[in-house]
């Protein structure tokens, strides 16, 4: 179980409306796909937060280069608007945060996300 966070290109406040509604689509689409199970899931308007369970066998690094590199290109061609505040190739920034979970409890994460 990993909680992960990221946000949009120089922390754009542009994760809102129907491009945050479609985010959560993506990314439940992407843990289905994966076979990964989605705990919890917040789309802020400058980040996200995820709480999801990975196989041991899938590497953190992984998973977020499928979540990020597959929202990024959807994003981008279904909210063209977006080009006007990122330019290049992507809608995150580089990097991300990864915890796992073992530090803090599984329900102390999904209670912050909830509460974010």
């Amino acid at each position: 179980m990993y909680h992960l966070v990221w946000i949009p290109k120089y922390r754009k406040r542009v994760l809102r409306g129907p491009l945050a509604g479609r985010l959560y689509e993506l990314l439940r689409q992407c843990a289905e796909m994966n076979g990964w199970h989605v705990e919890e899931l917040n789309v802020q308007v400058d980040h996200v937060h995820l709480l999801v369970q990975l196989p041991p066998k899938e590497a953190v690094a992984h998973a977020m280069q499928l979540m990020k590199g597959g929202t990024s290109k959807v994003i981008r061609q279904e909210f063209p608007e977006l080009e006007e505040f990122l330019w290049g190739d992507s809608l995150w920034a580089d990097g991300y945060f990864a915890e796992s979970v073992g530090q803090v409890t599984e329900s102390r994460i999904s209670q912050y996300i909830q509460n974010q």
